[in-house]
Order: structure tokens, then sequence, then C-alpha cells
């Protein structure tokens, strides 16, 4: 996160709606973009993109109530001045993974409120008819182009254009883009008609990065009706970080597994080699009467709980658990969901249970959804263990930066990080906006 916020200023300024935890916004910012106004209504994740975006105002309130005047009070700029507009109206009602046009037009749960979300786009709409910025783009899922939502698709590209806007409609793919998951959006980049230039989509690369790419430390394995490690031991694998009171959400912070590597490859820890010896024991911090923390001592692990009881390192980690104790654990192994796992190969989806997807680790990761952090829905998984992914591995798999700060429990974690736009994927669109249109 210090490098991104290193990077210099490029001149340009952006305004961004329905911000989320702020994916979209910290790929503009690696292209040196900056962004003078954010808006995110849903509690949770304004939490953390004030987490991560300390300096950018924030305002919280429900579009619909927002005015273009008052967003151009609050930038100083006057309209026409604002170099780009962006935004993800939320998409559940065009996904095709949902229920689609039966609620159209009704209130439904969204994250942790109920609203009606069909009409967000034309409040978007609304705001650059009210800025008329230079360019802006807007992102929203593959399924608004398909079936019966392509009624709402040409009444949204109608009225982007009545702005006075090129406008340009592409479905991306963020796998192309350098994101190690397979995930298609409808991109829609938009250019005032008086800077005389057509919109331009970033290509794709030749290349991608596979699920055991973004997780190195996944071990390679042979297929078989078991798997198996092959020849090479897995890495040593230590605790990257521990709770700390001081910096820690209400006082909490999940210990993180994470490959330290020494001056010849190897695995250090405080200094001592651990390369030839077991990995400490990988803990998480629960609640103040569930505290449990990782320590090193002397080269070997040792793990305490609150009364400075000594845990047994020949018996299995206790299972890793978000914020809240015994509710939202990455271990799925209670659930029926399991024992269909089981049976899966490595990149087989189950013909049984919607969504559930064991990946295949050299291949990018199937679409992580929001809806999917609790342990008993199905969901796409680890691909060698049974369990789901843990926040750790969700930002590399998203493109997040290791050290970007995810408030809230395990599932609002999950949602905030299934919501974004990958970062990587918002550079790539702003990198090339940047080059071919604004500069």
């Amino acid at each position: 996160m210090a490098e991104i916020a290193a990077v210099p200023d490029n001149g340009l300024r952006i305004v961004s709606t329905f911000s989320g935890c702020g994916g979209s916004c910290l790929g503009y910012r690696m292209a040196g973009y900056r962004v003078v106004w954010a808006n995110e209504f849903i509690p949770a994740a304004a939490d953390t993109y004030r987490a991560n975006h300390p300096t950018t105002p924030l305002d919280t309130r429900d579009i619909r109530k927002v005015q273009p005047e008052e967003i151009l009070e609050a930038t100083g700029l006057k309209v026409g001045e604002i170099d780009a507009v962006e935004g993800s109206p939320p998409c559940a009602s065009f996904s095709t993974a949902g229920k689609r046009e039966k609620h159209w037009g009704k209130a439904k749960p969204y994250s942790d409120t109920v609203q009606r979300v069909d009409d967000l786009f034309f409040e978007y709409i609304r705001l650059v008819n009210g800025l008329r910025p230079r360019v802006f783009v807007a992102e929203n899922v593959s399924g608004l182009v398909k079936g019966v939502a392509k009624g709402y698709f040409l009444e949204i590209l109608a009225k982007l254009k009545a702005c006075g806007y090129r406008v340009g409609c592409k479905v991306l793919d963020a796998q192309w883009l350098g994101v190690p998951q397979a995930r298609q959006r409808t991109i829609f980049i938009g250019v005032r008609q008086d800077q005389g230039l057509e919109p331009v989509f970033p290509k794709p690369l030749p290349y991608r990065y596979s699920l055991r790419e973004a997780l190195p430390w996944i071990v390679r394995g042979k297929y078989g009706p078991a798997w198996k490690a092959a020849d090479a031991p897995s890495p040593t694998v230590s605790a990257g970080r521990s709770y700390n009171p001081a910096t820690s959400h209400q006082g909490l912070e999940l210990v993180e597994a994470k490959v330290i590597q020494g001056p010849q490859g190897n695995g250090w820890a405080e200094g001592k080699d651990l390369t030839d010896g077991p990995a400490p024991a990988v803990l998480a911090t629960q609640t103040q009467s569930m505290l449990v923390q990782a320590r090193l001592k002397g080269g070997t692990g040792a793990a305490f709980d609150e009364k400075g009881r000594e845990y047994d390192l020949d018996q299995p980690c206790p299972t890793i658990l978000g914020t809240k104790p015994n509710q939202f654990e990455v271990d799925m192994s209670r659930f029926a969901i399991s024992r269909e796992w089981d049976k899966l190969k490595p990149g087989q989806a189950s013909d049984k249970y919607f969504n559930l997807v064991r990946p295949h680790p050299d291949q990018p990761c199937p679409t992580i959804c929001a809806a999917h952090g609790h342990p008993g829905i199905a969901s796409v998984t680890h691909p060698t263990e049974k369990r789901k992914l843990t926040i750790a591995e969700l930002k590399r798999i998203c493109a997040f930066p290791d050290d970007f700060i995810l408030t809230g429990t395990y599932s609002q974690q999950w949602e905030r990080l299934g919501r974004a736009v990958p970062p990587v994927m918002s550079f790539q669109i702003a990198r090339t906006i940047r080059d071919e249109i604004l500069t």
C-alpha cells in the first residue's frame, strides 16, 4: 500500500461512486490519478474504504440524495473540470447467478441493507450528466448484456449517449488483465464529445496468472485418486502478523501465514533457519476470551492462550476463525458440501451444489462471488484442502495488496473482495484511458 501511495500524481482528478472497499480507486491511484471525492453507502464497506484511503473525502449518503452541485462544491471544481467519473452500481439484479428479473423494481437484501438496486445505474447517469467529466467509466456484471437484461442495457446505453458522450461497451475478463481470477465484467467507457476521441479499452495481455502463481506456497501435486505431494517439500510457513491492540480493528487482528525467505531461499524466522524443521503453528486471534497467539522461541513454535497455557503442537491447529468465534470458520468439513468436495478433482465443479468448485492450481481461479463467505455455502474452495479460502488468499486472488486492510467479520471481508473491481484490472483500464484519451 505504501508503494501505491508513493506513485507520483499525474494531475488527473477522478470522482468515484459506489466505491465499495476502494478496489477500483486503488487501481486509479496505481495509475497516478487522485481521487478527489468518493461515495459509499454500506457502513461496513465505508469502514474498509476509510482504513485504506484515509485522505480521500468519503460521502456515505444514499447516492439518490447526492446532487452534482454538492460534489463540485466539495472538490472545488466546476462543471466539466473533473477528468473522470467511475462507478460500479450494484449489479446483483443482473447477475446470471441470481434471480434477475424476479427482483426488478423490488427492495431486496443487499449487503447490510434492504433496498432496490436495479435503478441505481440511472442515479450514476444523473451524476455524470450533472458533472460533465471528460471521461466516465462504469462497471457491471456480464449478465447485463445477456437474456432479458438486454432491455436494461439498451436503455442505459441510450441515456449515457444522451448526456453528450461517445460511448463504448465491452465485456472484459480480469484473467486477461493481470488478475489470477476469471471474472467477466461489462465495462462502459464514455468520452465527452468535445474531446474528439473515441472510447478505448485495454488490450488483453498475452499471458494469465494461475492460482499457484498467486499462492506459490501451494504444493505442486500429482493428480490421481488422492492428492499427493510431489518430490519437493512445501516451503516453511510462519506467522506473519500478530495481535496488536493499537492497530487492530476492534482490538483484533488475524494472524496471517506467509512464506519468509532467507538469503539462500531458505525459511527464516527471527534469524533462525527453519528450512529443515517443522513450521511453527499458525493460529488466529479470536475474541479476548479466545485469544491465541503464535510465538517463536529459538526457532521452534510455541502457542499459548490468554492464560499462558501452552497448546500441544503435535495436535491439529485450532480452526482459524474470523472476529466472531464459531461463526465464520474457514473449515467446511461439518457441512454437506464437504462430502461433495471429496468427490471433486482439481478443476471440477459440482453437479449437485451450484457454485461448489475445486479450482485447478494451474489455472486462474474461478469467479469469487460476494455472498459465498459462509462455510456452509457452496463456493470456490481451496484447491487441495477441504476448506474455504482465507482472507489472505482471497486478497491475492482478487489482486489486492497483501497489506490491504479489511474490517469486519470473515464473511464481510469476503463480501468486500467479492464485490470489488480487482485493483489490477482497474489499473489497466485507468492506464489505457490516461495514455490514449486524457493525456
